[in-house]
């Protein structure tokens, strides 16, 4: 199957030109900046995309499809639709499932489903807990995207919270260490602190005061001593602090060892905002001030945060109920994620090339993943078309995920996904999803 897209607006590697793309099988054949020769046009689906833009798909370094286990949430087929949908190409996912991937059978398991039915290119992480060190170390690196490790309490059972062996992952682990940075102590006497004071039944307002800008920082700052002494490759996931920005470096993503991802919600929402959406809003880490929220943004543009990412994270609006210390913690965001970067951008609050940049190439070169993330011949063609100049209201009726809702629901964006290719094949079009057509486990060069 040949398909070329014509006349469109392209975004990648920091440059917005004009040109035409043409899709051979899964790959991309050729990319043009003037218009092509007849014979190019011949056996080919031509889509002329004339007025809109077109990137690379997005890469989602951290997400959780709630499979296994947990399929009343989301599954990876559901899930994964609603991420085509919302121009997402291939993901991570996370480990913490029932039961967890924390043995090579489990996360194994995790591959062969989504063979079966996952619509977007995929890998898994690796869960670490206190005594599965050697387990950990029989992962094969071409196709497991990294281990994860839970520095707080977020997960329960996969929290790492034994000295010796922290110092044993960062010390003989050659995979990335993506971690989820938060001080289980310092949680903990908040927690003592603010029940003292204000009883159990506290208001979601005081999730950030428990799993505060303290408890962050020091978790961070852990981990960064720990890879700085060991020499590790370390990526700390959703930054939510503008104290944890101390941490990292402004050089370019190819220098660095030490990374660190936000998260879309971080950069959209702030404490003000607990007032109107509540526990639809609650994630772990918590969204905090404006000033982060502000402070974040800065961070991103001056390249000291390297990824945009989701922490995609469904749950049913009746387990986000409840007072701020019973309500899940977590929420759906695939679906709207781009459209949420590129609605910042019309906003003057950062440009598209840096919106790309970040979900899309930054994902790419930090993890090694093989032909993905950019515009480019011989790479697989996984690809977005944008319509710049329509609307998309986020209503529950056009809602994807499993959940059946999104803290989105209401708000107009001022572009829409008009298309989404993943491996050369269109799998959403204009708001319809084309079924039967699956991604592939993503591959990873040596790193």
């Amino acid at each position: 199957m040949r398909t070329i897209i014509k006349n469109a607006t392209i975004i990648n590697e920091h440059r917005t030109f004009e040109g035409s793309v043409l899709i051979e099988g899964e790959f991309i054949k050729s990319i043009f900046t003037e218009e092509p020769g007849d014979e190019i046009f011949q056996q080919a689906r031509i889509i002329d995309a004339s007025g809109k833009i077109l990137i690379p798909g997005v890469i989602d370094d951290q997400v959780h499809f709630r499979e296994p286990g947990l399929t009343h949430k989301g599954d990876i087929y559901t899930e994964s639709r609603a991420a085509v949908a919302g121009g997402v190409t291939s993901y991570l996912e996370m480990p913490n499932t029932k039961p967890p991937a924390t043995t090579i059978e489990e996360l194994n398991k995790k591959f062969d489903r989504a063979a079966e039915t996952s619509m977007a290119n995929y890998s898994f992480y690796m869960g670490a807990t206190n005594d599965n060190l050697e387990e950990l170390k029989k992962i094969d690196k071409k196709k497991v995207c990294g281990i994860k490790v839970f520095m707080g309490s977020s997960t329960g059972n996969m929290l790492v919270d034994n000295e010796k062996t922290l110092n044993a992952l960062f010390a003989e682990i050659d995979s990335i260490i993506a971690t989820h940075c938060e001080s289980e102590h310092i949680i903990h006497e908040n927690t003592k602190l603010y029940t003292a004071r204000y009883g159990e039944n506290l208001p979601i307002r005081f999730h950030p005061l428990i799993r505060s800008e303290e408890a962050c920082y020091e978790s961070s700052a852990y981990a960064v001593e720990l890879a700085e002494k060991y020499n590790t490759r370390l990526h700390i996931l959703h930054v939510s602090t503008e104290r944890e920005l101390s941490l990292f470096d402004s050089k370019p993503l190819s220098e660095k060892k030490i990374t660190a991802e936000v998260c879309v919600h971080h950069l959209w929402f702030d404490e003000s905002d607990y007032e109107k959406y509540g526990n639809r809003i609650k994630w772990n880490p918590a969204i905090k001030t404006v000033t982060d929220k502000n402070a974040l943004l800065e961070g991103v543009k001056a390249n000291k945060l390297d990824v945009i990412a989701t922490d995609h994270a469904p749950h049913l609006l009746s387990e986000k109920e409840g007072f701020c210390l019973s309500a899940a913690s977590g929420g759906p965001l695939i679906q709207h994620s781009l459209l949420a970067m590129l609605e910042m951008s019309r906003c003057g609050k950062l440009s598209k090339e840096m919106v790309i940049e970040k979900m899309c190439h930054s994902p790419a070169q930090l993890f090694n993943i093989n032909k993905r993330g950019f515009i480019r011949e011989g790479y697989y063609a996984d690809l977005v078309l944008i319509d710049p100049n329509a609307s998309y209201f986020v209503e529950k009726e056009n809602l994807l995920y499993k959940c059946e809702w999104s803290p989105f629901e209401g708000t107009e964006f001022h572009a829409k996904i008009d298309k989404t290719f993943v491996n050369g094949n269109l799998v959403y079009d204009k708001g319809k999803i084309q079924e039967g057509r699956l991604g592939k486990p993503l591959g990873f060069n040596e790193r």
